[in-house]
């Protein structure tokens, strides 16, 4: 076999291997649904419970990096403590090992039939379900044709005495196969692939096991890199949770080393007992290096989040996902008290979409990344408050009220709605700044300065509604009517404007394009305040 084919199996046998593990986690996580972060956001009240979470998610992912991503953004959001994602993290170190054990299975003689099981579920069935099972299936048989390529590209190696020198170096100083094994999984970017070839290389007695320990060792600290890349430039709570991941393998690596030799003779002593097969002897090599890891600093959590926090010190803009007044006690034993909890977490809702609001402004006028990257936060914030509260003023809808609690019952559940569309608008008009900083579009002077008038009375009117809900203001809910007028006449007048600007080619069509839909989302967004404002003068 000459190099070419060798590097062409190699490179397509591993590009068809990251392909199955991506298709097939993407299908997983189709199966799963929306469950993946409400396991994560329920159980993780302490740091077993966060272990086994990240275990769970991690498997149904099928990569670690991926439920490390989603915990940063589960902490920036206030959903999870720094220590309860250290817990998770632990967790999906464990999860990440559920892919070599699926390969030590050794059913890669059928990786052809298990893909056309996967095709023939996702071409022949009209039901989506039955298309997501067959996306898991084809991207299990896809996973294992990469890793029958990669090894076949990897058996000339036997004959290669510069890689059998490798090998008996890595043996002698297994720092060397630490070394390798972090770079190689960094480059490709997949601890799975990287331990995948591990297998293959030890099952065809390329490398011995004093050889192949160190590398994987290796790649479990390679894997922690994606996610300290995926942090650069992100919050404080998305840096600590990176360097926590880090951290918790460099020590477990460090720890192992130590007891390297007597670590050795136990991966032995159970491949012996169980008659394991070289890919399963490695899987469980690695199963037992993350479960004894996490054993060994699962009580130093605290710790470890005190460590992390001293290094990347600072305070972090958390938005608060999470109800704050929604008590279901207070359903059964006080509808009336669980009327008013309601109101009052309603009005935080509506805080934040006014918070949401100027951070777009702010975006709209800075194009700085910072503002740009919490508007999705809120607009999360927004949807989950949104289905929580209406959750919970369904149930009370089963209860008896007075005249006034029905009214406010019936208010809330209209401001709930106005409110979260106002979340959308605020997100259209940020994706369309993206959109104008991604095309290098340009507004002209005048058109930015109109922009900035027809944001600014919006957001006043916004704000006037949320007061006028606040304090049943009458009067207030009657001046948001008079300014949604002004925004009505003022949408109105930009767009002729626009064509005045268009016809004496001051502007081009596709800023032309942008401007008008960022002005008729802001007109949307003073419909919705006035839809609040109208509500409370209908309380009256």
């Amino acid at each position: 076999m000459d190099l070419q084919t060798i590097l062409f199996m190699f490179l397509g046998g591993l590009g068809i291997f990251l392909f199955g593990i991506k298709y097939m986690g993407d299908g997983l996580q189709k199966v799963a649904g929306d469950r993946l972060r409400d396991l994560l956001d329920k159980f993780t009240t302490n740091p077993i419970m966060g272990v086994l979470a990240g275990l769970v998610v991690t498997i149904l992912l099928q990569t670690s990096t991926g439920t490390t991503v989603l915990t940063i953004g589960l902490v920036n959001a206030g959903f999870m403590t720094l220590k309860q994602a250290i817990g998770v993290i632990m967790g999906a170190n464990i999860g990440t090992t559920v892919t070599a054990f699926i390969i030590g299975i050794k059913i890669s003689t059928y990786a052809l039939p298990i893909i056309a099981v996967g095709t023939f579920l996702i071409f022949f069935f009209k039901n989506q379900k039955v298309n997501n099972y067959g996306q898991v299936v084809f991207g299990f048989g896809a996973l294992f044709l990469g890793l029958n390529f990669m090894g076949d590209a990897m058996k000339p190696l036997r004959e290669v005495q510069a890689f059998a020198d490798l090998t008996v170096s890595m043996s002698d100083n297994p720092l060397l196969g630490v070394l390798i094994g972090t770079i190689f999984t960094v480059i490709v970017q997949s601890s799975s692939a990287s331990i995948g070839l591990l297998q293959t290389l030890f099952s065809q007695g390329l490398m011995d096991l004093n050889a192949a320990l160190p590398v994987l060792f290796g790649d479990n600290i390679g894997t922690t890199i994606t996610a300290v890349l995926a942090s650069l430039g992100a919050s404080i709570a998305a840096k600590r949770a990176a360097l926590t991941h880090v951290i918790f393998n460099l020590i477990g690596t460090a720890i192992v080393l130590i007891l390297f030799r007597p670590f050795v003779v136990l991966i032995s002593y159970i491949q012996e007992m169980l008659l394991l097969n070289p890919e399963m002897t490695i899987a469980f090599a690695h199963g037992i290096f993350n479960v004894s890891n996490t054993l060994i600093q699962l009580p130093f959590i605290a710790i470890l989040a005190l460590i992390v926090t001293k290094i990347i010190p600072g305070q972090d803009s958390a938005i608060e996902y999470k109800a704050q007044h929604l008590d279901e006690r207070f359903i059964r034993e006080s509808p009336s008290i669980a009327l008013g909890q309601a109101q009052k977490e309603v009005l935080r809702m509506a805080e934040l979409s006014e918070k949401g609001l100027e951070e777009v402004g702010k975006y709209m006028k800075t194009h700085e990344k910072k503002h740009g990257e919490l508007v999705p936060q809120f607009e999360d914030a927004i949807n989950n408050l949104d289905r929580k509260i209406t959750d919970y003023l369904v149930q009370l809808a089963s209860h008896s009220f007075t005249v006034d609690d029905s009214k406010l019952h019936q208010t809330l559940l209209n401001t709930v709605r106005d409110i979260e569309r106002i979340g959308d608008h605020m997100e259209n008009i940020m994706e369309l700044v993206d959109n104008q900083i991604t095309n290098k579009v340009r507004f002209s002077e005048s058109a930015i300065a109109d922009l900035d008038e027809m944001f600014d009375l919006t957001l006043s009117t916004l704000r006037q509604s949320i007061k006028a809900l606040e304090l049943h203001d009458i009067d207030e809910a009657r001046s948001v009517l008079e300014k949604e007028d002004k925004i009505d006449k003022m949408e109105r007048d930009l767009r002729k404007k626009h064509i005045t600007r268009l016809n004496e080619n001051r502007c081009t069509g596709s800023a032309g394009i942008i401007y008008v839909d960022i002005v008729s989302n802001l007109e949307r967004v003073g419909d919705h305040a006035v839809n609040i404002a109208e509500v409370v003068i209908g309380e009256d």
